[in-house]
């Protein structure tokens, strides 16, 4: 028997995907909130209906806690009734293929010999979380991945924090940078999308944004999101060097091809 209770039954209707908990279809979900109101018995009806509002059913505060000076956290667990098509959606994806050290290399040095491709990385804003974007350029790398530092065809230059938009221009103008990776952790009210959004304006306004590769990286940022932001790729979390190592290659590859005639 399979772990969800459905031995010998058909497969899951993939125009139809509702969530479940226990059973397959039961449509329960699990939230947590946190709400400014004093901790009791009315600031767990206020969850309830707050969740009921959201179009949730049999909503039950699983868990609540006081945060003091009048807020509440709530857990709650509630049935959902929507449904999703899977066979619809459609995800937009990152050109190319993962590739290893050395592949990466190869492929650099086969089409553009011992030039070296010139990288940026910074945390733009206020944000001075600089994890991330260290593990992505410096040697050392992460989960045993070696950094952007590591490979020979690569140029890295790391700005670490607190990088502003104005001075990440001018750096790329005198680095004579090929391709800037922004990292961007802090989230609050979206000041990450706005952080990049400008960036996006202010190299298009210096002439700069079609001669550089523009990417972005954080927890919650994708793909999809950097595409709608004006970047060209965007890496989420549990990102490797390698990954952005080998799209950074093949993207300059594809750049530097000449058109289709």
């Amino acid at each position: 028997m399979n772990p969800h209770g459905r031995s010998g039954a058909q497969p899951p209707d993939l125009t139809r995907v509702r969530a479940y908990g226990d059973t397959l279809d039961d449509g329960q979900v699990m939230l947590s909130f946190s709400l400014p109101v004093p901790f009791g018995d009315e600031a767990r009806e206020a969850a309830r209906q707050l969740a009921r509002q959201m179009g949730l059913h049999e909503p039950q505060v699983y868990h609540a806690h006081d945060l003091g000076e009048g807020y509440t956290y709530f857990t709650v667990y509630a049935k959902s009734p929507f449904v999703v098509d899977f066979t619809a959606i459609s995800v937009p994806k990152l050109a190319g293929q993962k590739l290893d050290h050395k592949a990466v290399e190869s492929l650099w040095h086969a089409r553009f010999a011992d030039r070296k491709l010139r990288i940026l990385g910074a945390c733009t804003g206020d944000d001075a979380h600089t994890v991330g974007i260290d593990a992505i350029c410096n040697v050392k790398g992460w989960r045993g991945d070696k950094g952007l530092e590591s490979y020979p065809c690569f140029a890295v230059k790391n700005l670490g924090a607190q990088v502003s938009n104005d001075r990440l221009v001018a750096e790329i103008r005198a680095f004579d940078a090929n391709a800037v990776l922004v990292s961007q952790v802090v989230t609050q009210k979206d000041c990450h999308r706005s952080n990049l959004a400008a960036l996006v304006d202010l190299l298009e306004a210096e002439d700069l944004r079609d001669q550089v590769t523009l990417l972005c990286g954080g927890p919650r940022l994708s793909h999809a999101v950097a595409l709608e932001l004006g970047f060209d790729a965007g890496f989420g979390p549990g990102t490797l060097p390698s990954d952005v190592a080998s799209f950074l290659v093949q993207d300059a590859v594809a750049r530097a091809q000449p058109p289709q005639s």
